[in-house]
């Protein structure tokens, strides 16, 4: 998916270890689709060439305000009208200290105070050690970008190139492309808050076995991360599954089927709408052994009885709050068979406004999916495509069908 196509990014570098991270960052701009400029602050020179960013991004890097290379003269002034988004990547202490007191002594700096603000977002990605970023100096700097109209993406916890552990690395170059794409998708859920299930249960019939399903949490996934870029705040509910969390997202891993519906219960008291995308098993052993149910050498397989699961989507469906309209639900349903008319057949069952249905065998575990989408008025197919991309498209359905006004994208 070129999710940047069209877009033109000015990348800023300035002094940090971290700069090692900035070539991936390009990389990974241009191969969703961006144009990329690099401009470089002379520390950052200390640290990567401007040939390895020349190389990547296809473009010479700037460096100098005096550059002769622009016909007027103001690199500053051309290179900030050119871009859709100006990240800095990464912003060292100094450079942020710079941008909050307005000095442009150098190329960076001043095509950032130069730049529409109106127009041309700043998204700042701070990198440094962990004591110069908990120190009341920066802390301060930071809430003055934020108020001043910059983005700060945050920062990430781990090993630091000093030798010491903390909060301060800059952000992986995945996280910092997520973030990037998200500034430029519609804030069609802008104040909602979305609550997602997603993935399998697991229903344990002993400490080692238990009944599960293929879903792999891809779509769940992919829902909650296109209802984060939307501007919602999104908590996800997960079941077992091996999928990262999306940037922003608040996650809740659960395994069962009972410990699902009590975390999604507890999650929509103020949820707006709520997407149950999980796989969820509809049986669980009526019993579990302490221990290890082991072959006997009969060869007759034990006895297992089993109890119905509760329904999540219907509980939730059934509170005051969804029956008064305030909170949308929007349920799926994963076939083997006859998609339509089961489809058809749940969404009047649970009473929900819009059901989502698919073809389970060839879309678990799939990187893309094709959706059948079920309300009062009909029925209407998503074809075929990435499952971010039918995310998208369904987030967009939703906050089209919520009951009051919606803000502008």
């Amino acid at each position: 998916m070129l999710d940047l196509a069209g877009k033109h990014i000015l990348l800023g570098l300035t002094g940090g270890v971290a700069c090692y991270k900035s070539a991936e960052l390009c990389r990974l701009l241009v191969k969703a689709g961006a144009t990329v400029q690099v401009v470089m602050t002379e520390a950052a020179a200390q640290f990567i060439t401007p040939v390895t960013m020349q190389a990547l991004s296809g473009r010479p890097v700037y460096a100098s305000q005096w550059d002769a290379r622009e016909p007027n003269n103001m690199p500053h002034i051309n290179l900030g009208r050119e871009a859709d988004a100006i990240v800095l990547a990464p912003a060292s202490a100094d450079f942020i200290a710079r941008l909050v007191q307005g000095r442009s002594d150098e190329l960076l700096s001043l095509l950032c105070l130069a730049r529409p603000m109106e127009r041309v977002a700043l998204l700042v990605a701070p990198a440094m050690n962990r004591e110069m970023w908990a120190h009341p100096a920066t802390q301060r700097n930071l809430r003055q970008l934020d108020a001043d109209g910059a983005r700060v993406l945050g920062v990430g916890n781990g090993w630091q190139a000093c030798g010491e552990t903390g909060d301060g690395r800059m952000l992986e170059p995945a996280q910092l492309l997520e973030e990037i794409v998200a500034h430029f998708q519609p804030k069609a859920l802008a104040g909602e808050h979305v609550v997602v299930t997603a993935g399998p249960t697991f229903e344990a019939m002993d400490p080692i076995r238990g009944i599960t399903n293929h879903s792999s949490g891809k779509m769940g996934f992919a829902i909650a991360r296109a209802a984060r870029e939307a501007g919602a705040r999104v908590t996800l509910v997960a079941g077992p599954v091996h999928q990262p969390t999306p940037r922003g997202v608040s996650r809740i891993d659960v395994l069962s089927a009972e410990q699902m519906l009590q975390a999604a219960q507890g999650a929509v008291q103020d949820a707006t709408v709520f997407v149950a995308t999980a796989a969820v098993a509809d049986w669980r052993p009526a019993d579990q052994s302490a221990h290890k149910i082991k072959k006997d050498g009969s060869g007759q397989p034990p006895v297992l009885r089993f109890v119905e699961n509760p329904d999540i989507l219907l509980a939730i469906a059934r509170t005051p709050r969804a029956r008064e309209g305030a909170l949308f639900c929007v349920g799926f349903a994963a076939e083997s068979e006859n998609l339509v008319e089961h489809a058809k057949a749940k969404r009047e069952r649970k009473g929900i406004p819009l059901l989502v249905g698919n073809i389970g065998p060839l879309t678990f575990g799939q990187d893309d999916n094709a959706l059948l989408l079920v309300d009062a008025a009909g029925v209407r197919e998503l074809p075929r495509a990435p499952k971010l991309q039918l995310a998208r498209e369904l987030v967009a359905e939703v906050a089209a069908r919520l009951p009051r006004p919606r803000p502008a994208p």
